[in-house]
């Protein structure tokens, strides 16, 4: 098969990683692609936003298959761009990506389905008074999300009444998220665990891949702002075998049905990113795509043919024996730790050189995926916040022997003023 991947960070690096290892791959082309990405396939100089001349150039180098890797593209409806020219692609269209570009709707549809998740109420920015009233009715702490698409950083939780009304202030009449926060969910605040589920599915049926934990926030001990992800680690023993059972068949399953009942069937990757709570386990949200940097993990530790697997699910032809299953190793661990530019998540400067990646890419067991990199005077450098993603991977043994690996390959690599939370997959030691 001839393959495209749309995209260029450390997700895309990972998909490209785990496809060329497919012996159904036969040429592996990367739109734009990133520094490391080009070691492993040929990158395109196309952006991920030209749409039409992807297109075109799927259909001129018999692309089989193209997987998007970034929400926006989905949100624009690439799926059915080049579904109406006859490519194969794999995504959910812009009808079923609303899961992701639209709160509100994920939120209205899973009510109307009978999914569990958090309790809300919606506003728009001519209902500023009414909101300001149900945030003063409403317990603390409260959660203010976005609509649209913010980049991961669209959710805002707030300890306060004054915190509250200040986020409403910023996303309404501010318009802090521009388009996207021109709408905004008000949501109970859900206790419990975070993690990360992703099924692969062509409408119907669906494989599910090794639960994850991300680590949002910038600092250790989860303090500090938001980020688009500083670390992961998977599996995380806190979705056990029984809560897996429970996300399939009251989560995963019905949002299929629905979503087909709808007029909007659903195939591509089903993010669920999920609240365990003392009632069992909660949708906080659904993404269109595969997760970043939840990929890093999750993709090291599947052991079937990634290639085969989207072509089926693309073409509307999983298995039936794969429904509900996963092709995830037992016994193995894998870890992600972040490590980004001084200032991130705000301001960072960019082309500074990384030293050492030939050392920790070396490692038995070590991958490291380009986030944000560039080549500059034949150096590489970084150009972005998330620069880079150490991943270490470790088969029998346990999740300690793969953060010690994770860390001691992260060790080797540095650029000024490089930071990264020492935390990652620590939560997962309770057990």
């Amino acid at each position: 098969m001839n393959l495209l991947v749309i995209g260029s960070g450390g997700r895309e690096h990972a998909l490209v990683w785990k496809l060329r290892q497919s012996p159904r791959v036969a040429k592996l082309f990367c739109a734009p692609g990133n520094t490391g990405i080009s070691a492993q396939a040929q990158c395109v100089g196309l952006k991920a936003s030209d749409y039409d001349a992807l297109a075109a150039f799927a259909l001129r180098e018999s692309i089989d298959l193209t997987i998007v890797g970034p929400e926006a593209p989905l949100a624009d409806g690439i799926v059915d761009l080049f579904r109406s020219r006859g490519l194969t692609i794999f995504g959910p269209t812009k009808a079923a990506a609303a899961l992701e570009w639209s709160k509100a709707f994920a939120k209205d549809f899973m009510f109307r389905n009978g999914i569990p998740t958090a309790g809300s109420t919606t506003f728009d920015a001519g209902q500023i008074s009414a909101a300001r009233a149900f945030l003063d009715r409403s317990p603390l702490p409260v959660v203010l999300k976005a609509d649209g698409l913010a980049a991961g950083k669209g959710v805002l939780i707030c300890a306060t009444r004054q915190e509250a009304h200040d986020g409403l202030t910023g996303m309404l009449e501010a318009k802090a998220f521009g388009a996207a926060g021109t709408t905004v969910v008000i949501e109970e605040y859900m206790d419990g665990i975070e993690a990360s589920v992703f099924a692969v599915t062509d409408g119907e049926r669906f494989v599910t891949l090794a639960p994850a934990q991300d680590h949002k926030r910038v600092f250790d001990d989860d303090r500090g702002k938001n980020t688009g992800g500083m670390g992961a680690y998977a599996p995380t023993q806190y979705v056990s075998a029984e809560v897996m059972d429970v996300v399939r068949s009251s989560i995963v399953a019905p949002t299929l049905r629905g979503m087909a009942h709808e007029g909007k069937p659903y195939a591509g990757c089903l993010y669920v990113g999920l609240m365990l709570t003392n009632a069992g386990p909660k949708v906080v949200e659904f993404n269109s795509r595969f997760g970043d940097p939840e990929t890093q993990v999750v993709l090291p530790l599947y052991d079937g043919d990634l290639a085969a697997l989207l072509s089926a699910a693309a073409r509307g032809s999983l298995a039936d024996a794969a429904e509900g299953g996963s092709g995830s190793a037992r016994s193995a661990s894998a870890v992600c730790v972040v490590l980004a530019s001084a200032g991130y998540p705000d301001k960072y400067p960019v082309g500074l050189e990384i030293r050492g990646l030939d050392v920790a890419g070396a490692m038995p067991g070590v991958s490291v995926f380009h986030a944000g990199t560039a080549w500059k005077d034949g150096r590489i450098v970084t150009s972005g916040g998330r620069v880079l993603g150490v991943t270490a991977a470790v088969r029998g043994q346990s999740l300690a022997s793969a953060i010690d690996l994770a860390y001691a390959a992260a060790g080797k690599i540095a650029f000024d003023g490089m930071h990264f939370r020492r935390d990652i997959g620590r939560k997962g030691l309770a057990f």
